[in-house]
């Protein structure tokens, strides 16, 4: 599942090839939108807020397209005839201006809003851990409201903190050498633990690569997530599921460095 930072990017990169430019043709591969044309439409912005990506543009009045990536979503653009190097069966958005093709491939959400309702719409979302809105008070207390939560699955609760995902949520619990099954009530430390998942978001959003450890190597970049042996003390690494209500995710931790 891609991170807030890998959204982040996505955002950016959206912005810097289509903002500013014109439409000229657009194909929304979802029923709910199949007969939607923004041809004419100017693009505006494009910003992520979590996992959520807004691409904002003008036409007959001020439209929001949000889309989420889910667990397997990505945007790629390319020059206008270039080959895509994802299977056309997968695009979900097309939109063409002069210069750039942007593509949606897999995603999960899909909708074209009235720009008022933008807010509204994300108002469940928690703090925003690369948003203008980081709150690092409010993001402690939303995890709090519920003690016994499993520490990685409040992690991962993007109505808590929004822009943790799997992979960040093993790593932060390891980080804080505590099992993940812990409940997040009783984990020392929390404060610190926050400031710490803000400042990987922040190193890693300007990174094609992200990493835990400080090291950008292949297979060196976590120190348990999706490794065999730990990084810290050369020990098997544990796999599990924690979730509930078919959210399960597979969980990664150290059974020696987070007892």
């Amino acid at each position: 599942m891609p991170e807030g930072d890998t959204v982040w990017r996505a955002a950016r990169a959206l912005e810097r090839a289509l903002a500013g430019q014109v439409v000229v043709r657009s194909d929304f591969r979802v029923p709910e939108l199949a007969t939607v044309d923004l041809n004419g439409a100017r693009v505006v912005s494009s910003r992520s807020r979590g996992k959520h990506l807004l691409l904002r543009l003008d036409h007959d009045q001020p439209w929001t397209l949000h889309t989420h990536l889910k667990m397997e979503g990505t945007w790629r653009t390319y020059r206008p005839g270039e080959a895509w190097q994802r299977p056309a069966h997968t695009a979900r958005v097309v939109l063409e201006t002069g210069t750039t093709t942007a593509v949606g491939f897999s995603l999960g959400i899909v909708e074209l809003l009235p720009r008022d309702q933008e807010a509204a719409r994300l108002a469940h979302l928690g703090p925003d851990l690369l948003g203008p809105d980081w709150d690092e008070d409010e993001a402690l207390r939303r995890l709090l409201s519920d003690p016994g939560t499993p520490l990685v699955q409040a992690l991962q609760d993007q109505t808590l903190m929004a822009g943790v995902g799997n992979m960040y949520a093993c790593e932060l619990s390891f980080l804080t050498g505590r099992s993940p099954f812990t409940p997040v009530g009783e984990v020392e430390g929390l404060p610190r633990l926050v400031r710490r998942a803000h400042q990987l978001l922040m190193l890693n959003k300007e990174r094609a690569s992200q990493s835990t450890t400080g090291d950008l190597r292949p297979a060196r970049r976590t120190w348990v997530y999706r490794q065999r042996e730990c990084r810290r003390c050369g020990r098997s690494v544990s796999v599990g599921a924690v979730g509930k209500d078919g959210q399960e995710r597979t969980t990664y931790w150290c059974s020696h460095c987070q007892p």
